[in-house]
């Protein structure tokens, strides 16, 4: 079956002239797919039951339902969805007051290896479909109400540029979703949403043991590159730093950044770290942190601490994983 989850108006149009529906017909299932959040065909009411029994030999909504729910005591959710072609995937569910955010994974597993992230160390398995990432924002945006979305979950955005572009147009579009580019972070620069970097040590030789994407991406490079866009007024730029205690916390590697982001309108977000098996890398304690994030703001450069949520469902940053979901098999 094909999902109609992912096709935008144009394509829309093309299912509606083969089913013998009116034009407008595509103006109706973009309605019911992503404003109304529909999990089936049956819930198009206003299509005539006979569309809507030809449609479904050939076409069915896509939004597929999470195989397993945990529930964090800080009420973050984490939920396990299996993608179009059978795989699985992890997302996550983070509640804060009147805010509601969904962290999206774009890949099943991850290429780039980061030596701190237990995603990496799954290996890569495949691109997430256009319909595999708006049926996680479908289904949660219809449990839970989301205010925000972020697109970090499993996977590098930057190495499914295609669908995760399409997936932005769709989100963002009046005939989509029709949510402000304003409330999703993603990191890639093409796109109008809010721009997240993983920066994590601001030395050339320091960064590429921790991510190996540094050789193709040297973050020099990239923050040469950001200096031609501006940040001044709505859109957010912001690096994500994972402090380890001992490795990247030290008054020196605070100069550096400094000098790095010097002149750059941003933000800097420190991230602890959640302990992954086999590798032999610290959190820095809470008072490190402080003293990193201070020393940081006193000169000049904007920085928070971003409260770690999910960690007793291993929900928290560089935690999700689907390995042993695979190994079950």
């Amino acid at each position: 079956m094909i999902p109609l989850l992912g096709h935008t108006l144009k394509e829309l149009e093309g299912v509606a002239a083969e089913l013998g529906m009116p034009r407008f017909g595509a103006k109706q299932m973009a309605q019911w797919l992503y404003r109304k959040n529909v999990r089936s065909v049956d819930e198009m009411t206003n299509l005539s039951k006979a569309v809507r029994e030809r449609m479904k030999e050939r076409y069915e909504v896509g939004v597929k339902e999470p195989l397993e729910r945990l529930i964090s005591v800080d009420g973050t959710e984490k939920y396990l969805f299996p993608t179009q072609n059978g795989r699985f995937i992890e997302s996550v569910y983070i509640p804060d007051r009147e805010r509601g955010t969904l962290c999206v994974s774009t890949q099943v597993g991850c290429k780039m290896n980061c030596l701190f992230c237990q995603t990496g160390k799954q290996g890569f398995e495949g691109n997430l479909e256009v319909a595999d990432m708006l049926s996680q924002v479908s289904w949660v945006h219809r449990e839970k109400g989301l205010t925000n979305l972020v697109f970090m979950g499993q996977g590098e955005p930057f190495d499914n540029l295609d669908n995760v572009m399409k997936t932005l147009e769709i989100l963002t579009s009046e005939e989509g979703f029709g949510w402000s580019p304003r409330r999703i972070t993603v990191s890639r620069e093409e796109s109008e949403c809010h721009l997240a970097i993983s920066l994590h040590s601001p030395i050339h030789e320091q960064r590429l043991q921790l991510m190996p994407a540094e050789r193709q991406f040297a973050i020099a490079d990239v923050v040469e590159l950001l200096r031609g866009y501006d940040f001044s007024h709505q859109r957010r730029l912001s690096f994500e730093y994972i402090v380890f205690k001992g490795v990247n916390d030290s008054q020196l590697h605070a100069k550096e950044l400094l000098k790095l982001l010097r002149g750059l309108d941003c933000r800097v977000n420190l991230i602890r770290f959640h302990q992954i098996p086999d590798v032999d890398l610290h959190g820095t304690d809470d008072e490190g942190m402080v003293r990193f994030r201070d020393y940081l703001t006193r000169h000049g450069l904007f920085t928070t601490i971003r409260a770690s949520r999910g960690q007793d469902i291993f929900a928290a940053c560089g935690l999700l994983s689907t390995k042993q979901k695979k190994n079950e098999e």
